[in-house]
């Protein structure tokens, strides 16, 4: 009776007694086996977001890497019917052209102070995109939200030739501007917008700024959006109005986004470009628009010296290189943000 009795007991206390007295398994005295199929999975994703990104990297390649080989027209005399294998191989030649001829180098001093004044001019406004695009976000009403962001965005999309014809309808010596202040009284004789070197790189940083001016906000709209809500919450709490919440918040939390696109601009400053300066440009603004993109095109083209053009192309590529490490160092230095 009393084994009887006692038979539930001890179930119960061999069921309680601890994992480390109970009688191991056959499986248990072998160990822990360590997962594998986690390991296999994990290597099938990587393999996987490779081949997704394949497509691209051969993109670069093609495109950015293997037009590299025709830097070799830099060292010949370049002839295109005759081709690379038929010109005559002249080495440094067109380097030292480049630095020999006080008129060469007084018009590539020109050149580069063109190139330098379009670009330190997108720099100095390049925080009008993050402005916009912090004012842009504290609107509430989305349909009117929608539509400035979209009405400032399609600019972009237009090609510089609608541009300069639109430009052209405004502001020739014939254009609707001069009809319109002739029809006040308040000129006499039209004025010269676009045929003058005056004040030519101010007007190409607006045609500039209006153009991109919604494009550049994007980015920074994006990045907005990743900001954390709760910290927007906790300073409302304690009694933050919107624009110091932009101040504060906002502003701040957009500084390592517009310092990587500080830097690649700095790197690009002797890439600005042509198809602006090249549709906007006559006898009368020529000296003061011709920027290095352009300057290489109308030597390589018009002046058809391919090989000059070249050579020019590789001195800008290299100082370009030099202009993105100095300026990734010096960001890395002051805000430890830096993209290589």
């Amino acid at each position: 009776m009393s084994l009887t009795q006692g038979a539930p007991l001890l179930d119960g206390a061999a069921s309680a007694a601890p994992a480390r007295d109970r009688p191991r398994a056959a499986d248990d005295e072998e160990g822990p086996r360590l997962p594998s199929a986690p390991r296999r999975a994990g290597k099938k994703p990587s393999r996987r977001m490779f081949l997704v990104i394949l497509p691209f990297l051969l993109l670069v390649l093609v495109f950015s890497y293997l037009p590299l080989a025709g830097w070799a027209t830099a060292f010949f005399d370049y002839r295109p019917a005759l081709g690379l294998s038929g010109s005559e191989f002249v080495g440094l030649q067109w380097f030292r052209m480049l630095v020999s001829s006080p008129t060469q180098l007084q018009q590539i001093g020109q050149v580069m102070a063109n190139t330098l004044a379009m670009s330190f001019l997108g720099i100095a406004t390049s925080l009008l995109p993050v402005f916009f695009a912090m004012l842009l976000n504290e609107i509430r009403a989305p349909w009117f939200k929608n539509a400035v962001q979209t009405l400032t965005t399609l600019p972009n999309f237009i090609s510089w030739v609608l541009v300069y014809m639109i430009a052209f309808s405004l502001f020739s010596t014939s254009g609707l501007v001069n009809s319109v202040l002739n029809d006040w009284g308040l000129i006499t004789t039209p004025i010269k917008f676009l045929d003058t070197g005056e004040h030519v790189w101010l007007t190409m940083l607006l045609w500039s700024l209006w153009k991109g001016l919604g494009w550049g906000a994007i980015m920074y709209l994006a990045a907005i959006t990743s900001i954390d809500p709760a910290l927007y919450e906790s300073a409302r709490i304690d009694g933050a109005g919107r624009f110091q919440l932009m101040r504060y918040i906002t502003f701040p939390q957009l500084m390592p986004t517009y310092v990587v696109l500080l830097v690649l601009s700095i790197a690009n400053m002797l890439n600005n470009g042509m198809e602006q300066y090249y549709v906007f440009q006559n006898a009368f603004n020529k000296e003061h628009i011709q920027v290095l993109d352009l300057y290489v095109y109308n030597i390589g083209i018009t002046g058809n010296s391919l090989s000059m053009a070249t050579a020019l192309g590789m001195l800008k590529s290299v100082i370009s290189v030099v202009l993105l490490v100095t300026a990734n160092a010096i960001a890395k230095r002051a805000r430890g943000t830096s993209i290589i």
